[in-house]
């Protein structure tokens, strides 16, 4: 009797080969990859560079939410149903990002326990670092964010090399986040 032996599951080739719901784009610096008030039919993952999400509200103010960089997701509502996009996510550099459809991502979800513990991890990473963000700017004075911000860009602590970004910061983004 022949049993057919399963392939142990890589969460980073997932992540790099464009197959079955999942196209890699190139995005210059600027360029928009989706706008607040689009359609989230999918999520995306950096494979290299820098994506700034931001949120306009009514009265025509912008906050930057958060500013991601290589490994990080985005877009994650669409698995929550959400119909549109909350925010506008633009490319702060040269930045190489793959999109998953959303059924692609539900499917490796619920059959590959490597690439869940990842997107969990990822999921959790984030709300700590919303949480960290709520208090920093609920107890902590503008220089202090913004020395905070400044860290975070320059990936301070994570081991990696930090991109060369140049961002227009002003005290008034200071004030709303990174």
């Amino acid at each position: 009797m022949v049993t057919k032996q399963r392939q142990l599951f890589d969460a980073k080739t997932f992540l790099t080969e464009a197959n079955g719901g999942r196209t890699i784009g190139q995005y210059r610096k600027g360029q928009i990859i989706f706008l607040q008030g689009d359609p989230a039919e999918s999520i995306f993952y950096i494979q290299t560079g820098k994506v700034k999400i931001t949120v306009v509200s009514e009265q025509g103010k912008e906050a930057i939410v958060a500013i991601l960089g290589t490994d990080d997701f985005f877009g994650e509502g669409c698995l929550i149903g959400q119909p549109r996009r909350f925010a506008t996510a633009t490319a702060m550099t040269e930045t190489s990002i793959m999109r998953l459809a959303k059924a692609a991502v539900t499917d490796v979800i619920h059959k590959e326990a490597a690439f869940s513990e990842m997107f969990i991890a990822h999921l959790l990473s984030r709300t700590a670092r919303v949480e960290s963000d709520l208090v920093d700017q609920l107890f902590n004075s503008s220089e202090k964010r913004l020395a905070r911000v400044l860290l975070l860009l320059a990936n301070f602590g994570k081991g990696g090399k930090a991109d060369s970004v140049i961002a227009k910061i002003s005290q008034l983004r200071v004030a709303f986040g990174h």
